[in-house]
């Protein structure tokens, strides 16, 4: 992999994770069309990047996770974490299978844009903010889970778990960011672990770069998306993503090579 091509992944890691388009979906794309090896180093490295749209949520949201200490924002935040935490140890091995089938991938973004262009009509999300209970964050958790299924979209299944709770778009999103945190770090801090012998040395100034452009992408993207979903809603990412559900599994049925990183 090339300087290069790891700023564009980086590029498309923090334009992707937080909005609900799935950046399993968009890592496929670009790292299939830019030609770019699935060797140790390339997967560990688009989950590394990880770290870098992480730490851009910390920074938006300083005052939320640093300067304003809340125990209870925390405590929830946990809540929510633990079911996929203990479902993503269980169903690992499944997990794994599934992410090997490109398929799967293409058919979860193009359902799932069927949900987001419909999602506003079936759930009326009110605009004012309201307390969230530890029971409301632990079945935003469950909702998490099911982004375990490769192109459902961390963002999408977590926001809607929110505003199914009768949370606004707003609120829904952000703590869908703030639980990205957590849960993000644990997944790359386990791929980091499990890899990090294989790192050499000239692979540190392209990780460095690489996180670098994911977190200031990945800050544009959220304020970006925080304010045009407030505004308008879902409708135009369910769009989104049923044009790329269908183009993968045009390339699919063209015989075109496709490749999970």
């Amino acid at each position: 992999m090339s300087f290069w091509q790891a700023v564009v992944l980086a590029i498309v890691e923090g334009l992707t994770e937080f909005l609900p388009v799935s950046s399993t979906g968009h890592m496929i794309i670009a790292s299939s069309f830019m030609g770019i090896g699935h060797d140790e180093f390339v997967k560990m490295f688009t989950v590394n990047i990880q770290f870098g749209a992480i730490l851009s949520v910390v920074v938006l949201y300083w005052k939320r996770f640093v300067k304003d200490i809340d125990f209870n924002f925390y405590l929830k935040l946990l809540a929510a974490f633990i079911p996929a935490a203990v479902f993503g140890f269980l169903l690992n091995d499944w997990i794994d299978m599934l992410l090997e089938n490109v398929y799967v991938v293409a058919v979860t973004l193009l359902l799932g844009g069927i949900v987001l262009v419909f999602i506003d009509r079936w759930i009326n999300a009110p605009r004012e903010e309201k307390p969230m209970s530890f029971a409301q964050a632990f079945r935003i958790g469950l909702f998490q889970c099911i982004a375990m299924i490769p192109g459902v979209s961390r963002s999408a299944a977590t926001i809607i778990g929110g505003m199914m709770q009768g949370f606004s778009r707003k609120q829904a999103a952000e703590f869908s960011f703030f639980l990205a945190v957590p849960t993000m770090a644990a997944a790359g801090g386990y791929k980091l672990l499990k890899t990090y012998d294989t790192i050499q040395a000239e692979d540190v100034k392209i990780l460095l770069i690489g996180n670098l452009v994911a977190f200031v992408v990945a800050m544009l993207a959220i304020k970006f998306f925080i304010g045009y979903v407030t505004r308008y809603g879902f409708k135009v990412f369910g769009y989104y993503r049923i044009a790329l559900g269908l183009l993968l599994l045009a390339l699919l049925a063209s015989g075109y090579q496709l490749d999970i990183v």
